[in-house]
């Protein structure tokens, strides 16, 4: 699920990057000057947006894709708690039954 949203929120900053570099063409000239007056406060907001779309993507995975989980799987739940359920393993699926003879 986190690796949905990180992937969610990488895409969003992407399209938001290549949106702002066609809208602000006209800071080309002034690029080094504005990096340098202001780096710290462009990437403290850069960090910031990412991690609100991060949030924001991992909540709405959270609401619609585990909506039904606990009942789906109260069916285990149950089976574990009856404690005599065996479940095989694959030793199990290697060894010949005792009523079967090994040639």
């Amino acid at each position: 699920m986190i690796a949905n949203a990180l992937l969610i929120a990488i895409a969003v900053m992407l399209a938001i990057g290549f949106t702002l570099m066609g809208e602000l063409k006209f800071f080309i000239p002034l690029k080094v000057i504005v990096w340098r007056a202001f780096s710290t406060y462009i990437l403290l907001y850069v960090g910031t947006v990412f991690l609100n779309i991060f949030a924001a993507a991992y909540a709405l995975n959270r609401k619609f894709l585990l909506k039904d989980t606990g009942r789906k799987l109260s069916h285990l739940d149950k089976q574990f708690n009856v404690g005599h359920v065996e479940f095989p393993t694959p030793k199990d699926d290697l060894e010949p039954p005792n009523d079967v003879p090994v040639p």
